[in-house]
C-alpha cells in the first residue's frame, strides 16, 4: 500500500474516494464542510434523511455528487465531539478501511487526521492511520498454495495545506517505519516452528544487520559453554536444534553514549519440556519466541527513522522439547552470574533462558534494560488481552514505559516486584526455585529475573496476554514494537 499528500482543497481533488466526519450534533469536520458546500449541501441532506446519524465507526458511501471531484465520498460517523478520543479516532480510521474496502474504491482521500484528538498532533493522527491501514492491509499466506485475495485499496492519499506539509510528512515517514516493524515481527510469530527455528532468527537478524548496517553476533553453544550459560543450555538440551544468542547492535549516538538493553525471549516452540503442556492450543506455543521476534521488529523500525540513539538487542533462543537428555524436574542447574537453580517445571523454561542473557547484558554497561517475554499465563489471568504487564523495582523507568505505551496505544500495566514475594522462590537444594506456584505466578517470575539484574536498571514486560491472537483473529499482534520504539524515540537525542 503506498501513502503520500497532495494539495488541494478537498472538493477538487480527483480520487476513488474521499472520507470525512460527521459527530452525533451533525458536525461535520472541516474537509466534510467545504464538500457539502460544494456539492449545495449534499452530506447535510443526507445526514436529515438518516442515512448517517454520527454514531462512532458508522459509514455511509456517497456518489455522484455534483460540484465534487471524487467519485465517492464516505461519510463516517465520529460520535460525540466531547468524547473524540484516541479510540474513537481509531474506530473512525477502521470504519473508514473496511468502507472503502467494501466500495472497491483503489485509491482513498483521507481527511480525518484533521479531526481534533486531545493531546494529539497531526503527525500522530497521521502516524496512527498509517499503522492501521497497514493493519488493515497485512496478509499472512505465503505458505498457502491458493493466496487470499488482497484488498482492492492501493493508495491512500493525505490532503495538505502548505501549514501541514512538514507534519504530516513526518508522519507518514513514522507510521511506515512502525508498521515495518510491526509486520516483521507478526510474520516471525505467525511462522511455524519448523520453518521458524532459533537458525532462522539467527539468519533473519543477519539480513537485518545487512540491511540496517547493524553489527550482528550469533554465539554458538560452545561460545555459551565458555560463558557457563549453564541455565540456558539446560533448556536447549532437549531439543536437536541447536541454541543461538543472537546480538545486535544499532548505533545511532556516540560510541560512549550507554546504550539500552532489549532482551527477548525467543522460544520458537515450547512444548513445557517433560512437564510436557496440555495438547490443546500447543500449536500456538510457537509464538513463545514474540518477544526475539518484538526486539527485531523494534531494531528495524528506529532503524529506518534513525534514532539517535544506540541500542543493542539481545536474543536467548531454542526450543524446549521433551527428549531422553532434556532436563528434568527436580534438576539443578548453574546460571552465568553462578547462581544455582532448582527446576521444579521445565515449563518454567522462559526465565531459565532469560536469566542468563541478562547476565550478559551487564557487559554492554546499559543505561537500562528491558526483557520482553510471553512469560507466564498468571498474567494473562490478571490482565486479559489489553494490557502488557510491567514490572520494575524503578519508578521513573516503569512510568518511561508506562507513558509510552499509552502514547503508542500500545498499554501497559504495572505489577509490583519486590523483596516480599521473593520467599516464594525458596528451594531446600538450591539458591532458588524457577517456579513459585500458582498465588502471584507473574510476579514471582519477574522477581526471579530480578535477582539477575542487580547491574543496571531493568524492567520487565510480561506480554503472554498481548502478543498473539487466538480465534478467529488468530495470529501475531506486532506488540509491544510501538510502545518499545516509543520509548527509544523519546529517549533518543
Amino acid at each position: 500500500m503506498e501513502f503520500s499528500t497532495k494539495a488541494g482543497s478537498p472538493e477538487k481533488l480527483k480520487t476513488s474516494c474521499i472520507v470525512v466526519g460527521v459527530y452525533s450534533d451533525a458536525k461535520l469536520t472541516p474537509a466534510g464542510s467545504t464538500i457539502d458546500a460544494a456539492s449545495q449541501g449534499s452530506l447535510t441532506k443526507a445526514i436529515k434523511r438518516g442515512d448517517q446519524r454520527g454514531v462512532r465507526g458508522s459509514a455511509t458511501l456517497l456518489t455522484g455528487l455534483a460540484g465534487v471531484q471524487a467519485e465517492r465520498v464516505l461519510l463516517v460517523g465520529l460520535g460525540k465531539q466531547a468524547e473524540f478520543n484516541d479510540k474513537a479516532y481509531a474506530e473512525a480510521v477502521r470504519a473508514a478501511l473496511r468502507g472503502v474496502g467494501a466500495s472497491g474504491a483503489v485509491e482513498l482521500t483521507f481527511t480525518l487526521a484533521e479531526a481534533a484528538v486531545p493531546n494529539r498532533s497531526l503527525a500522530e493522527n497521521v502516524r496512527t492511520a498509517v499503522l492501521l491501514a497497514r493493519e488493515f492491509a497485512y496478509r499472512f499466506d505465503e505458505l498457502k498454495s491458493k493466496k487470499e485475495d488482497p484488498i482492492r485499496l492501493e493508495r491512500i492519499v493525505f490532503p495538505v495545506d502548505k501549514a501541514s506539509t512538514k507534519e504530516t510528512q513526518a508522519g507518514l515517514a513514522e507510521g511506515s517505519a512502525l508498521a515495518n516493524g510491526v509486520e516483521l515481527t507478526k510474520t516471525l510469530g505467525n511462522l511455524p516452528g519448523n520453518i521458524c527455528t532459533p537458525t532462522y532468527l539467527a539468519t533473519t537478524a543477519k539480513k537485518l544487520g545487512r540491511d540496517w548496517k547493524m553489527k550482528v553476533e550469533v554465539l554458538e553453544r560452545k561460545q555459551m559453554q565458555a560463558l557457563k550459560m549453564g541455565s540456558f543450555l539446560a533448556v536447549a538440551q532437549g531439543s536437536e536444534q541447536p541454541p543461538k544468542l543472537i546480538v545486535l547492535h544499532y548505533e545511532g549516538a556516540a560510541a560512549k553514549d550507554a546504550p539500552i538493553a532489549l532482551v527477548g525471549k525467543g522460544i520458537t516452540f515450547d512444548s513445557g519440556g517433560i512437564s510436557l503442556k496440555p495438547g490443546e492450543a500447543m500449536d500456538e506455543m510457537k509464538y513463545d519466541m514474540c518477544g526475539a521476534a518484538s526486539v527485531l521488529g523494534t531494531l528495524r523500525a528506529i532503524a529506518e527513522l534513525g534514532l539517535k540513539i544506540n541500542v543493542v538487542g539481545i536474543i536467548p533462543t531454542c526450543e524446549n522439547m521433551p527428549s531422553g537428555v532434556a532436563i528434568k524436574p527436580g534438576d539443578i542447574v548453574t546460571s552465568m552470574s553462578g547462581q544455582t537453580i532448582e527446576i521444579l517445571n521445565t515449563d518454567a523454561e522462559g526465565r531459565l533462558i532469560l536469566c542468563d542473557a541478562l547476565t550478559y547484558a551487564a557487559r554492554f554497561k546499559p543505561a537500562a534494560v528491558i526483557d520482553i517475554a510471553t512469560l507466564t499465563g498468571a498474567c494473562v489471568v490478571a490482565l486479559g488481552h489489553v494490557n502488557s504487564g510491567l514490572f520494575s523495582p524503578d519508578d521513573a523507568l516503569a512510568e518511561e514505559l508506562l507513558g509510552a505505551g499509552r502514547r503508542a496505544a500500545d498499554p501497559a500495566w504495572r505489577l509490583p516486584v519486590e523483596e516480599e514475594y521473593q520467599d516464594l522462590l525458596k528451594s531446600n537444594f538450591a539458591d532458588m526455585a524457577n517456579i513459585g506456584g500458582r498465588a502471584g505466578g507473574a510476579i514471582s517470575a519477574a522477581c526471579f529475573l530480578w535477582r539477575f539484574t542487580k547491574a543496571y536498571t531493568w524492567a520487565h514486560l510480561d506480554i503472554a496476554g498481548t502478543a498473539w491472537k487466538s480465534g478467529t483473529a488468530k495470529g501475531g499482534s506486532g506488540r509491544p514494537v510501538p510502545l518499545l520504539t516509543e520509548f527509544l524515540k523519546n529517549r533518543a537525542h
